[in-house]
This record gives C-alpha cells, structure tokens and sequence, in this order.
C-alpha cells in the first residue's frame, strides 16, 4: 500500500495553514516561533514528497539546507526572546515595543 503524492500535499498544506493561522493569531513570541518551524516543516515534507515522486534528491538536498535554516532561525529567536524577556519582563508581542521610537 503507498500513500499518493495528493495525501502528502494535503497534510502539507494543513501543516502549513496551522502554522500562518498560528502565526496571526498567537500573541506569544514563543508560540510564533514554533509556528513558524511548524510552516518550515511542512515545505519540507512537500520537498521530500516531490523528490520522491520525480525520482530526484534535489529536494532532499534543499530539505538539509531548510532544516539549517530553522535550525539558526530557532538559536536566533531563541536569543532575542531571552534577551526581550530579560529587559521588559513579558514575552508577549503587543506589549514589547522596544523597537518603536
């Protein structure tokens, strides 16, 4: 039994949509980022599915350099929600305005 390439786009896509609505609609920094890794995700079991249906590893290529990406995305983020947790207390979005003038 396999799984058609429409099946794994469709969890793709559901994956993907999950992450944007998470992403709009969340007020903590740290659900955002996770919603974000959760939308990086999802294009790379869109890659690995096409690079499977084609036959190439072209997409499994691009997939080490997303997850390196998310990878720095995530160290990064990390960094700066500590660093804003540190001086404003909070690490809600409304309420760090420290980039305003």
């Amino acid at each position: 039994m396999t799984i058609s390439l429409h099946s794994y786009l469709g969890l793709s896509a559901i994956l993907f949509a999950i992450g944007v609505a998470g992403v709009l609609t969340r007020r903590n920094v740290i659900v955002v980022f996770m919603c974000i890794e959760l939308m990086l995700n999802s294009v790379n079991l869109t890659l690995i599915a096409y690079s499977a249906f084609l036959g190439e590893i072209t997409g499994q290529v691009l997939v080490f350099f997303v997850m390196a990406v998310a990878a720095a995305e995530a160290a990064v983020g990390l960094a700066i929600v500590i660093a804003l947790f540190r001086n404003r207390q909070t690490v809600n979005i409304d309420e760090i305005n420290i980039l305003k003038w």
